[in-house]
């Protein structure tokens, strides 16, 4: 069974047993370096780093499911916005009103739980908007 369904099953808290990981010889070293710098034990960190690594997955997933949620509209003002047009910019771009583009942002931050465009921005950090550039 590979990691991540070992993982999974624990996680599920189908497991009876000690789940156990192999590691290469690099991960290990690079565990064991970590921490040392924090002082703290190698299974620590691991379990750390796993929190972390399954938390940054819940949110690029919630973020996937917040974007499938808009428009195909909303999803090309959106892109925009994230690659700093401003709303007249947008607009100018798609031919709709100022108006509209504030509406469809209005409606987009709504969506995505956010007060901003900057907090937008943050969501969908990392995302490549280019093709709409």
């Amino acid at each position: 069974m590979n990691t991540w369904k070992r993982l999974w099953a624990l996680l599920r808290g189908n497991t009876t047993t000690q789940t156990t990981f192999t590691l290469d010889a690099e991960v290990v070293r690079s565990l064991r370096l970590l921490a040392e710098q924090q002082n703290r034990p190698p299974e620590d960190v691991a379990a750390n780093l796993i929190h972390a690594a399954l938390d940054e997955r819940r949110l690029t997933e919630e973020c996937w499911r917040r974007w499938r949620m808009l428009t195909a509209r909303e999803q090309e003002v959106a892109a925009l916005a994230c690659l700093n047009y401003t709303t007249r910019q947008i607009a100018a771009r798609l031919t709709i009103s100022p108006d509209t583009v504030k509406s469809h942002v209005r409606s987009i931050l709504a969506k995505f739980g956010a007060q901003t465009r900057h907090e937008l921005r943050q969501f969908l950090d990392g995302w490549d908007f280019s093709a709409w550039g």
